[in-house]
């Protein structure tokens, strides 16, 4: 196999590509009690009027209203109690003139009625053979009612295509009726791990052989940015074994592979992607991370997409998170702001930079200050200290003891 060589691009240049890859969102139902904080995937427009039935907006007694206009303090209006109607009972009777019905709030209008009177401003008077209600303050036609379709009528938008489901949004789906609910599906990502010196956890250790790290970091970073990570087994640094896999992942929307990226001849992912797809990124002219690649795999009448990390365990989590995160936020419909959760800190000591690099270098923070972490993207004490990493610009050399920087905490994911 020849040696291949990276086509090293600006961040910026590489985060347009990414912003602009092709990606159909898929649609799913899903029943509402499990449709919170996912998204709409299509408008959602009422089935039905609400209120479904016009009803009593308080306690107390539905009136024509033309009865009680002289009613006052000093001269009640006495109206005869025809029933009694709870919230869910339906009326039997009919409202006249000079007679009441007696509703809870939420029950269903009798006919007839044009207003209710509050219960408060109203005395019962028990009769030989009826009940009578003293009425002391005068109702307006349409007063404590709402009438079937004042709030919503069928037909009404209620929610729009891309409204993030919150439990506010269930309550107005649940008015409705409403048990399944349309849904942009959640994207399957693939995560493979490559490299003939990485084994899984539950083998022996042997001499020049290491376990797998990036499967669980990298799967446990996919499924915070809403979408479904699909594990893999360790992929060995062979062009047969990676096309193979690589293949098999029919259902995966997008596929991440870490290790195999670099420009060396025992690194393969780039040769298999010239053959079955086409490399659109392959090297990033940052630190750590520079031989990250990004590909694009025919699958139908849609292009698979797939993200090459480089190995080394910081580089891939750092590259993920600057690039890749984003991107599977937005399709998953998850809210991304890069300054969220980026705080500034004092930094603790001189640093010399990466030079003509954009350059990502991790800290620990300890109350006001961060210290920068002097150990390569290999070494995994480097994220047992890390809280995150500040951003150094390409054209920034050294940062002087007490510069304040802002820190990207590997917790925003």
């Amino acid at each position: 196999m020849g040696k291949v060589f990276l086509n090293t691009m600006e961040p910026e240049e590489v985060v347009k590509i990414i912003e602009n890859l092709p990606f159909q969102r898929k649609v799913e139902k899903v029943s509402i009690e499990k449709a919170s904080g996912r998204m709409l995937a299509k408008d959602i427009y009422a089935s039905i009027n609400l209120p479904p039935f016009s009803r009593a907006s308080m306690d107390g007694y539905a009136v024509i209203s033309e009865d009680t206009f002289k009613a006052s303090e000093a001269n009640p209006v006495k109206l005869e109690l025809l029933e009694v109607v709870r919230a869910g009972d339906v009326p039997q009777k009919n409202v006249e003139k000079g007679t009441c019905v007696e509703v809870s709030t939420g029950a269903s209008l009798p006919e007839g009625a044009e207003g209710v009177v509050m219960v408060e401003v109203t005395e019962r008077k028990s009769g030989e053979n009826t009940e009578n209600i003293l009425i002391y303050e005068s109702v307006a036609m349409g007063e404590n009612i709402a009438l079937e379709g004042s709030d919503v009528k069928k037909g009404d938008l209620l929610l729009s295509k891309g409204t993030r489901i919150t439990s506010d949004k269930i309550g107005v789906l649940s008015a409705v009726g409403m048990k399944k609910v349309p849904v942009f599906k959640k994207p399957q990502v693939a995560v493979v791990s490559t490299g003939n010196e990485v084994i899984k956890p539950d083998e022996k250790l042997s001499y020049g052989k290491v376990y797998d790290i990036n499967s669980q970091t990298i799967s446990s970073a996919v499924e915070s940015c809403g979408c479904i990570a699909l594990h893999s087994e360790i992929v060995k640094d062979d062009y047969k074994s990676l096309k193979n896999k690589i293949n098999e992942f029919k259902d995966a929307d997008i596929i991440i592979t870490s290790g195999g990226t670099s420009a060396g001849t025992g690194d393969v992912l780039r040769t298999v992607l010239d053959e079955i797809g086409e490399v659109i990124v392959h090297g990033i002219a940052v630190k750590p991370g520079k031989p990250t690649l990004i590909g694009l795999i025919p699958d139908g009448d849609r292009k698979k997409i797939i993200f090459g990390l480089p190995g080394y365990p910081v580089s891939a989590l750092v590259i993920f998170q600057v690039f890749v995160a984003p991107f599977l936020k937005k399709i998953a419909s998850v809210a991304h702001d890069k300054q969220t959760n980026v705080k500034t800190f004092k930094i603790s000591r001189r640093y010399h930079s990466a030079r003509g690099r954009l350059h990502y270098a991790l800290v620990k923070v300890e109350g006001e200050r961060a210290t920068p972490i002097l150990k390569d993207s290999g070494a995994i004490a480097a994220l047992a200290q890390a809280d995150g990493f500040i951003e150094i610009p390409k054209n920034v050399e050294i940062i002087e003891e007490g510069s304040y920087v802002d820190v990207m905490p590997f917790s925003g994911l």
